[in-house]
């Protein structure tokens, strides 16, 4: 398909590896999980549904101390994550 488009897989740059700190593996994986339970209002995404989010903690038997710090990381990823989907 590509040799169609007349491209060749040196065309593409490869992204850099991205480190993932321990600490934040939890909340990444969460959101990786969870990606498509989005809240939309009129204007797009608002947020994501934390119903959903705390039921999966649940249902992994995360520790409740442990579910705090996760969510208090995933609410950087949800801001970022919103940030970037208003832009378009």
């Amino acid at each position: 398909m590509l040799a169609a488009a007349g491209l060749k897989p040196s065309d593409f740059i490869a992204p850099p590896p991205v480190e993932i700190w321990p600490d934040h593996a939890g909340a990444l994986s969460l959101f990786i999980r969870n990606y498509t339970q989005w809240r939309v209002g009129s204007g797009g995404p608002v947020g994501l549904d934390y119903a959903v989010l705390y039921q999966d903690m649940r249902l992994r038997r995360v520790r409740r101390r442990d579910q705090v710090e996760t969510m208090d990381l995933l609410r950087v990823i949800e801001r970022a994550a919103l940030e970037t989907l208003h832009k378009s």
